[in-house]
């Protein structure tokens, strides 16, 4: 803390010492028609190489000398707004820009030099406008930014239908995905099929999945950042749409107007309503059925030009109920995410801006059974409690300074079995509850010392201290329980921190070229441990302790950025190589049917990523989109584990395509169309059978020995806005899609057909392919007033 308070000492030293012939000019920037914080808009100096981005609250701060400038403000989807200032003095600017959609201009396309990819040191890191992530094809019609970001190379995702992701050979628990800066455990509806991300919420979606800002940590592999909508303070505006399978309903407006506004946004599917008349009164699964709801809400208040005041949050829920009255048996299971986030901006001067966020998270999943008299109840989750600091500071042209700290308090339930039958009651023998304090403090840098060389540096540290209550229990060769040692609530159990380096390099060629370099050192304290082996839904998040070390990575990268016709053609090569310690994996023949801490059912090793990504963007005229392709390998190794030699991970995948097009036809009517291929996913299946006391056993291969068929899908989209109708008060449009359009049946997964008999020599043992979704077509309305 010393360092950074130096530091800081130093930086405003360096301020006040600046020659009296330089002025700032700060402000904000936001939408004109709603009010909306534009987040990375940038405000350049024409005439001049430097310029600056608002923050993540439309902030920005630039330092000139005296004179007369012209600043041209430019966001994506924007008109450019251009401002002749006589400076003289420290003075404050706010940009108020116009949509061009609001224009009814024929096509919409970028107003901004679309150059970040170019110019910025920052590398891998893609930001997607909402309105985009809207015109792209979706499965049953409904909007999904992970699926979308899906489609970037280096990420790819689980299988057919899954929102997860995992990128440059990560986890998905090696995601920082944040919403408000609150952590979200779980992102996924329908086991995985839909996002939790309500599109008509949202109004920035970032992704960085190389080089990451020092700024975020407690992840290895990436960082989503999803911001929520403030709330029109202009006018009330209402949003609806109704799907096939789910109903949206927004509701925004100024409680003040130009002082504060909200926003309520909720979403249901009613997928159990529509099964309900199909299940006869006497069937034996009445009573089964499943939907999700979420509900996101914010509201936020100016107290004057330094303050603002923001409060969101987001409930979800799953709800899974199956009945088979024939047997007596009936499942519950819930499961969702819930937080909450406050927000206090403070503007202490031209220079420096803060912001002070407390966040609250809980993620839980239950699991009951009911059969006859036998009752059965598994339980995890996470709950968090943080608070953070954040400053930007501005002290000259050429440097932006980003610093501040992060303390967050875990409460982990890794996995929690109890059951009873009749009067006897099962009860774990160790309840498995952890608890945990993790903090970080982090300093940063994006510095331009040229118009050719840039770079980004980055410096943190982070902490992580388990505490009890807790015991450690000492066992004899037989596993059996010999003694303990007891921690008593808030005492330490285990110490882990260290350094994490951050450092990007951009040096130009020339104005549309450039090339990049970065290193990067993470450090993950909480973890989210699957079964290697099987599918079994035994993923349960677990924290560091004296048995479990922190995850460790160093990532290399570089590229090549080239843009073409005046930035119309992004393109760009990155390569990169990953190295990642202390991964985490069930043991084999590990089921959930102990009641032991499952951190005696763990392994560990280590896993190490490469390859090649390859990115086409085209940002201007009619026909926009994009081409991604990746070449990687990604593997694991564990001495407990594969007989000590390295398999590939399951979520290894040689070759990765995708490619998006968006076609305004006209006024009316938007086409868009998606492709994807990608390698089949690595799988453990049977290869051998034997017939063993008059029982069928079979023998598994080796780790992700085989592969499963390949997969590629094509999907379309059309999306008609009706000429709005000047009596009416509300505008509406409605979305047409197709879903896998030439039926491709790719494998969900592989499972072993027996017929006949051993005792007679007709046993037949075929291997078949499940696949769950042929063409599906979609209608979506949606209505504005």
């Amino acid at each position: 803390m010393k360092i950074f308070f130096f530091v800081f000492l130093f930086v405003l030293s360096s301020v006040t010492g600046l020659a009296q012939n330089k002025y700032t000019i700060s402000g904000y920037i936001k939408d004109s028609l709603n009010g909306e914080t534009l987040i990375g808009a940038t405000i350049a100096v024409q005439g001049k190489t430097k310029g600056i981005s608002s923050n993540l609250y439309g902030f920005y701060s630039i330092t000139l000398d005296e004179g007369q400038y012209i600043l041209i403000c430019t966001f994506i989807g924007y008109r450019i707004k251009a401002v002749s200032i006589d400076l003289r003095a420290d003075t404050k600017i706010n940009f108020d820009v116009l949509p061009r959609a609001y224009l009814a201009e024929e096509v919409v396309v970028s107003s901004k030099k679309r150059d970040a990819n170019v110019k910025n040191a920052q590398m891998g890191k893609f930001t997607l406008p909402i309105e985009q992530i809207k015109s792209i094809p979706a499965f049953l019609g409904e909007v999904d930014l992970l699926k979308t970001i899906q489609f970037l190379p280096g990420v790819r995702n689980a299988g057919e239908g899954s929102a997860g992701i995992y990128v440059r050979g990560g986890g998905p628990d090696q995601n920082l995905i944040l919403l408000d800066d609150a952590p979200v455990y779980n992102t996924g509806h329908l086991f995985g099929f839909f996002s939790i991300f309500n599109s008509d919420a949202i109004k920035n979606v970032t992704l960085i999945k190389g080089g990451m800002p020092a700024q975020y940590g407690g992840r290895l592999s990436s960082v989503l950042d999803v911001s929520m909508k403030e709330g029109n303070n202009q006018k009330f505006q209402v949003d609806a749409g109704i799907g096939v399978i789910a109903s949206r309903l927004s509701i925004q407006g100024p409680i003040k107007k130009n002082k504060s506004s909200f926003i309520v946004s909720g979403r249901r599917t009613y997928i159990d309503a529509i099964a309900k008349p199909f299940i006869k009164s006497g069937s034996q699964f009445k009573g089964s059925g499943y939907y999700f709801y979420d509900l996101n809400a914010k509201v936020n208040y100016i107290f004057s030009d330094k303050d603002r005041l923001y409060l969101s949050g987001y409930f979800g829920r799953d709800v899974f109920d199956y009945v088979n009255g024939k047997q007596s048996l009936k499942f519950n299971i819930p499961w969702g995410n819930s937080t909450g986030t406050l927000r206090w901006n403070h503007v202490f001067n031209n220079k420096l801006f803060g912001n002070t966020t407390a966040v609250y998270n809980d993620y839980n999943f239950t699991f009951n059974a009911v059969q006859n008299d036998f009752e059965l109840k598994l339980a995890s989750g996470i709950r968090d409690l943080s608070l953070k600091q954040d400053f930007d500071l501005y002290p000259y042209t050429g440097h932006k300074l980003k610093f501040g700290g992060i303390y967050t308090y875990h409460k982990f339930t890794p996995s929690v079995i109890s059951g009873k039958q009749d009067s006897t009651v099962f009860k774990p023998n160790n309840a498995q509850i952890k608890y945990a304090h993790e903090a970080a403090v982090y300093l940063q840098d994006d510095w331009e010392i040229n118009e050719k060389i840039k770079i980004h540096l980055g410096l943190r540290y982070s902490f992580f201290q388990q505490t009890g209550p807790y015991k450690i229990y000492q066992t004899d060769d037989n596993g059996n329980r010999t003694d303990s040692t007891v921690f008593g609530r808030g005492k330490a159990v285990k110490n882990y921190g260290g350094l994490e380096p951050r450092f990007t390099i951009r040096y130009a060629l020339d104005d549309e070229t450039s090339v990049k370099g970065s290193v990067t050192r993470n450090l993950q304290y909480i973890h989210l441990v699957s079964n290697a082996g099987t599918t079994l839904p035994t993923d349960i998040w677990v924290p560091s302790t004296y048995k479990v070390k922190p995850q460790i990575s160093w990532l290399y990268a570089a590229g090549l950025f080239k843009n073409f016709k005046d930035n119309m053609y992004e393109t760009s090569v990155e390569l990169y190589y990953k190295q990642m310690q202390n991964q985490i994996e069930y043991k084999e023949g590990y089921v959930p049917s102990s009641l032991d801490d499952t951190e005696n059912s763990f392994a560990f090793g280590k896993g190490w990523s490469y390859g090649a990504e390859f990115f086409i963007n085209k940002t201007k005229g009619r026909l926009t989109g994009w081409i991604g392709y990746t070449l990687s390998w990604t593997w694991r190794k564990f001495p407990t584990l594969n007989f000590g030699e390295k398999y590939p991970a399951k979520y290894d995948r040689r070759n990765d395509m995708s490619v998006v097009a968006i076609y305004e036809l006209n006024k009316k009517w938007k086409l868009s169309a998606s492709f994807v291929f990608g390698t089949g996913n690595s799988a453990t299946l049977p290869q051998r059978f034997y017939i063993v006391g008059g029982i069928l056993t079979q023998e598994y291969s080796r780790i992700n020995e085989y592969r499963l068929p390949s997969y590629h899908r094509l999907d379309f989209a059309a999306i008609l806005t009706p000429k709005k109708n000047i009596n009416r008060k509300w505008k509406s449009e409605w979305v047409f899609s197709v879903y896998n359009a030439y039926n491709r049946k790719n494998p969900y997964f592989i499972y072993f057909d027996q017929t006949g008999s051993p005792f007679n020599g007709t046993l037949a043992i075929q291997a078949k392919q499940v696949s769950l979704f042929p063409v599906i077509p979609a209608i979506t309305w949606n209505v504005k007033f």
